[in-house]
């Protein structure tokens, strides 16, 4: 004689069920606050030491002690050589001139590459990719030599030319990605209503391509900002045009050998300010392009 003898599975309650969910957006949380912490960390030591005073630099203590601005006033204090404000100056001039330039001529050309179908158009993109991950290591000798024979060494557009080779393939990378999604019925429909190309590109394709200029343009701005290797070699020690990024590593202390972390982590401080305001003042430029864009 045979049995069968049968299982039965009990249908999770719905306690476990909602135990399970609260412990899943636990971890997600969790796992949230580690990355925030990881990535925010350094930058809130950096601002705790940029406002403590100088003997007690390599204090351990998490939060903010023995608190002054003297840090500022010794980055910005031009009797031991440190050029820090003139320096703000010169990445402002030069972010600004590498980006609107990166931008202008990129737009068009990644434009052309996305709408325009001819041979050896995978290739193209290719080369402007390779391009853009080609090493700056690797151009600093012949920059230098070429820079020192047209006697452009320490001049402004010895800083802007270089930052505009390594922005401007980024440029047409990422925009051509963005205009190849974009459907050509909008220009189409706009030659009908009796645009030229140029209208058609100025008033209806730009507009919807604003979230991708703008965040184009802070990606751009910031690497132009923080671009040290060719800077540092090519700014030839003129403190007239060297960028923060070269001021901040020459800065010297009261004392010989000294190093002066606390006035570093403070101009540190400084330099981090219009990079979060500018990201800020972009990220209302893009939820308004895209909101607009949805619109039309």
């Amino acid at each position: 004689m045979t049995s069968t003898t049968g299982t039965t599975y009990a249908a999770p309650s719905l306690r476990s069920l909602a135990l399970r969910r609260t412990a899943g957006r636990l971890g997600l949380y969790a796992g949230i606050a580690a990355i925030v912490v990881w990535c925010l960390g350094p930058f809130y030591w950096m601002v705790v030491t940029a406002f403590r005073q100088v003997g007690f630099t390599f204090d351990t203590t998490p939060w903010p002690t023995h608190v002054t601005l003297d840090d500022f006033r010794t980055a910005f204090d031009t009797s031991r050589g440190n050029h820090f404000g003139q320096a703000l100056l010169n990445s402002t001039i030069i972010g600004a001139a590498t980006t609107a330039i990166a931008m202008v001529v990129g737009t068009f050309a990644a434009y052309a590459v996305a709408r325009l179908h001819f041979r050896g158009k995978f290739l193209v993109l290719g080369l402007v990719l390779s391009a853009a991950m080609f090493p700056g290591v690797a151009l600093v000798t012949p920059l230098f030599q070429l820079f020192t024979s047209i006697h452009w060494l320490g001049s402004y557009q010895a800083l802007i030319i270089p930052d505009i080779s390594f922005a401007l393939p980024l440029t047409v990378w990422i925009l051509t990605s963005f205009f190849a999604e974009m459907p050509w019925e909008l220009e189409q429909a706009a030659r009908i209503d009796g645009c030229t190309p140029g209208q058609a590109f100025r008033l209806v394709i730009l507009p919807l391509a604003a979230p991708a200029l703008f965040t184009t343009a802070i990606l751009v701005f910031i690497s132009a900002w923080n671009e040290y290797l060719l800077s540092s070699l090519l700014s030839n020690g003129n403190a007239a045009v060297a960028p923060v990024t070269v001021a901040i590593a020459g800065f010297t202390g009261s004392q010989p050998h000294q190093e002066p972390y606390t006035a570093v982590m403070a101009a540190g401080t400084v330099v981090t300010i219009p990079l979060i305001i500018m990201v800020l003042l972009f990220q209302r430029r893009i939820i308004s392009g895209l909101t607009a864009g949805a619109v039309k």
